[in-house]
């Protein structure tokens, strides 16, 4: 396929900067996986759109504040970057913009600072150098790593607004964006529905956001991130299948997680590894039988998964329903559910 096919509606005019308040009044657009008109509700109305013995399967990992931002030293111009990895001896992968050349200074306070050792097409590497141990210096002065559409800079509210109610082991540079829309008083509701409640680990890094070149979407390189699927998930999921029940996964991530952990018959297996697999139009689901997702942007990894799931035309007509509505976009806006 071409990348070209993901060339999906888009209003600019509909990127959320803030959550929907409550979380669950959130704008819900259903629709129905084997085709037929969608529907709206809020994402508070989602019990009574599961059935008793469904399995809802949600990404326990937590965003750190890895976003910091620095002056150039000389010169005192403002760059920022977002930590991405740790390699060990100081040293750290980054996602940095600008012009930057190896070894220039960046300071962030007065006991704190990075060196550029390594600036190229496979990524960029920095020395910190700090008096504080680097995680407490992430949680004195980082900031939470939103968007780059989101226009206005990160605030403290957005250490909650950016993290899920069920956010558990820290690990992750952007949010599970279709958990954030979760309170505990609607996990409270779909367990007294019957309805089961699993977790799952993938810790969202570059792979899941890097933009897509390939001019044929399969000669794309999804790049590898972390997982985890716990021997206690695997019962849940076991005993909502053995009852009838669906697997309702939570955000693209979540669906990544599962389709890695299961085999070819689609028995999830306990996992913990990392995890490249690239879902596009095609691919055969062996475990996720119905999705919740928000918004994506056109020519992603994100949407080609969902396309893969629900069909591109349907869903390209569900984007056009979505913008008709006025319908908020990514991170912070609404969500489909694809039943």
């Amino acid at each position: 396929m071409l990348l070209s096919d993901f060339d999906f509606p888009f209003d600019p005019t509909l990127i959320a900067d803030r959550p929907a308040e409550p979380r669950d009044q959130a704008r819900l657009l259903v629709l129905p996986r084997g085709g037929g008109a969608c529907f709206h509700r809020h994402v508070a109305e989602l019990p009574a759109l599961l059935n008793p013995g469904d399995v809802v399967v949600v990404n326990d990992t937590k965003v750190v504040p890895v976003r910091l931002t620095g002056r150039k030293r000389p010169g005192g111009g403002k760059i920022e970057l977002v930590l991405v990895k740790e390699l060990g001896q100081d040293l750290w992968e980054v996602l940095l913009k600008g012009k930057v050349d190896t070894g220039q200074v960046i300071d962030f306070s007065r006991d704190a600072s990075a060196t550029v050792v390594n600036r190229g097409v496979s990524g960029t590497v920095v020395r910190i150098a700090s008096t504080t141990p680097i995680r407490e210096l992430i949680r004195d002065i980082g900031q939470m790593p939103l968007p780059p559409y989101i226009k206005r800079s990160p605030t403290d509210a957005d250490r909650t607004w950016y993290q899920t109610v069920f956010a558990r082991v820290e690990g992750s540079i952007a949010a599970p964006t279709a958990g954030l829309h979760f309170t505990s008083g609607l996990l409270g509701a779909l367990r007294s529905r019957g309805i089961l409640i699993a977790t799952v680990t993938l810790h969202v890094g570059p792979a899941t956001f890097r933009p897509v070149s390939a001019a044929r979407i399969q000669d794309h390189t999804m790049g590898t991130e972390w997982i985890e699927v716990s021997e206690d998930a695997v019962a849940t999921i076991e005993r909502a299948k053995a009852d009838g029940g669906r697997v309702v996964a939570i955000g693209t991530t979540v669906v990544r997680a599962l389709e890695t952990a299961a085999d070819a018959g689609g028995t999830v297996r306990p996992t913990k590894g990392e995890t490249g697999l690239f879902i596009i139009p095609g691919y055969r689901f062996r475990v996720v039988d119905a999705l919740m997702t928000n918004f994506h942007l056109p020519r992603t990894t994100l949407l080609m998964l969902v396309s893969a799931f629900t069909g591109l035309e349907q869903l390209r007509a569900a984007y056009r329903e979505a913008i008709r509505e006025r319908y908020r976009l990514y991170s912070y806006g609404d969500t489909v559910l694809i039943l």
